[in-house]
């Protein structure tokens, strides 16, 4: 293929630069037009299954959108448009449940609250057995959700049955608009730092998220930990209006550039809500999109420590064009920069029009120094060649080799001990208190449940890996019996990157002061 370029670029080196260059150009494009109806032609007239011209002609979009090798472009069928409608915008006309499949059962794994399906009794760890008395037995999990949605105001019929209770439950449930919150909660740790995961960003992101500020910020909050990690971005707007919270008024938080040239510039506005209460935001490989907007533009104007490892790297802009008959095309079309000029968008391979993922080490030592270096607004070194770079490294907690091990050896079944686990710790739940300790007694009962579940676990393996059989059965048993911001207070100690943003908060009063402490810990060469 190099080879074939390279002689096409010669023989048009040698064409003078008149009106017979665009001549060729044109001409090309004439022949692969013709090229496109006479395939499309003999597929529709010779191939030994009849195809609608219909389906033709969306299979061939379907085609072309695939192989422009841009994995976030997608044709929407009417029903698909609607499908992304709810996904991005955060409500829907459904129950207020979520659910997974179990091995062929849809289980539902959390109630959210002031829901229908809350108020109508439903717990986690019911099995959905049919919907309007049809039984959902083998249907995909797509189905069920399907079934369960519909407009506002219109009932119903569910049938569950539930772990420990004999006879089915049949509940009908009112669907309503539910609301999937963004901040799920906040907690005010040891030394009134505050804790606040921004899980994703819906169309209430914003509004939330400036609540929780003020929450904490009466709780006598003195800095605040801002977790993104794990947020794959969402409406870019409330990244946008969160960001605007802490940055001063006409400070710029990120460019959006497409290749006509042109620049659309987002800036803040007003008067900050906390201009000054120290922050420091955790980032992961999963953090993307608009979370690196926040995290780029709190990092490149000193308003943010950021610590943990390097983000994703999404910083394409995605348009969405409506087409005629309902459909939509989703194309990109530009790329984000952060105020210092950096892109977000980290180049990777794409192959048949998805990311190859590959082991990230953009935050070593030695890959830095072959990356642009760009400069914060108080002129600190950050780093640029895609995704949010941290000032601080802390690599999550490493698992011991027998940990290891053990996950290893349950991995062929872990279908299986996530279920085995699941059931075990809805029987728990209602049996603890707050500051409960996964005992012997419990590991031994699960190791019993497992081996008669079919999954394969050395005894002495088993005990070897008990720090992690403890962690996950605890975890679990909390966030069922207490919720979320009990289940994060239990496991805080096994998360290194939230120890260490807290640690640093604990010394540093001012924002300055966590930047010096940062500067302190990098080694030579890095700073």
């Amino acid at each position: 293929m190099n080879r074939v370029r390279i002689s096409m670029l010669a023989a048009v080196v040698l064409v003078p630069l008149t009106t017979g260059a665009f001549l060729i150009e044109h001409r090309d494009s004439r022949d692969s037009a013709r090229l496109f109806d006479q395939v499309l032609s003999l597929v529709s007239d010779r191939f030994v299954d009849t195809v609608p011209s219909a389906d033709l002609y969306e299979k061939a979009a379907r085609g072309l959108v695939r192989e422009i090798n841009d994995p976030y472009a997608a044709l929407y069928s009417p029903k698909q448009l609607a499908e992304f409608t709810a996904s991005t915008g955060g409500r829907y006309a459904g129950l207020g449940m979520l659910v997974e499949d179990q091995q062929g059962v849809t289980v539902v794994s959390r109630v959210y609250p002031h829901t229908p399906a809350e108020a109508g009794g439903v717990h986690d760890g019911d099995h959905i057995v049919a919907v309007e008395n049809q039984a959902v037995h083998g249907w995909k999990l797509p189905q069920v959700t399907d079934a369960l949605k519909g407009n506002p105001g219109t009932q119903v019929s569910v049938t569950f049955a539930r772990p420990g209770v004999t006879a089915p439950i049949v509940l009908k449930l009112t669907r309503a608009v539910i609301h999937i919150p963004a901040v799920p909660y906040t907690i005010l740790l040891d030394g009134k730092i505050g804790y606040l995961p921004l899980l994703q960003f819906n169309e209430t992101s914003g509004d939330e998220f400036e609540h929780a500020v003020q929450t904490l910020a009466r709780e006598g909050a003195r800095g605040i930990v801002i977790d993104l990690r794990g947020n794959g971005g969402g409406i870019v707007d409330q990244a946008i209006d969160i960001s605007n919270l802490f940055l001063r008024d006409g400070a710029e938080i990120a460019t959006v550039r497409a290749r006509s040239g042109e620049v659309q510039r987002y800036a803040a506005r007003g008067t900050p809500l906390a201009p000054t209460l120290p922050l420091v935001v955790l980032t992961d490989g999963y953090t993307a999109s608009a979370s690196e907007i926040v995290a780029g533009a709190l990092q490149d104007h000193d308003r943010a420590l950021v610590v943990g490892t390097t983000s994703f790297g999404k910083g394409l802009v995605q348009s969405l064009f409506t087409l005629d008959g309902g459909w939509a095309l989703k194309l990109t079309t530009a790329k984000w920069y952060t105020p210092s000029g950096r892109s977000i968008q980290k180049e990777r391979k794409v192959v048949d029009g998805k990311i190859v993922e590959e082991p990230d080490s953009l935050e070593t030592d030695t890959v830095k120094k072959n990356r642009p270096q760009y400069k914060s607004d108080a002129g600190r070194v950050i780093y640029g060649g895609g995704a949010i770079t941290p000032d601080v490294v802390v690599q999550p907690d490493t698992l011991s080799m027998p940990e290891q091990q053990f996950l290893k050896a349950i991995s062929p079944k872990s279908q299986e001990f996530y279920i085995t686990l699941y059931n075990y710790s809805m029987e728990l739940k209602d049996k603890v208190r707050p500051d409960f300790a996964v005992t012997q007694a419990w590991r031994d009962e699960l190791y019993r449940r497992l081996t008669a579940a079919g999954v394969p676990i050395d005894r002495k393996l088993y005990v070897d890996a008990t720090p992690e059989v403890d962690r996950v059965l605890g975890d679990r048993v909390a966030r069922f019996a207490f919720g979320d911001s009990t289940a994060k207070r239990r496991e805080l100690s096994d998360d290194n990157q939230l120890v260490r943003a807290v640690e640093l908060l604990r010394k540093g009063t001012t924002q300055q002061d966590l930047f010096t402490l940062a500067q302190h810990e990098l080694p030579s060469g890095s700073r």
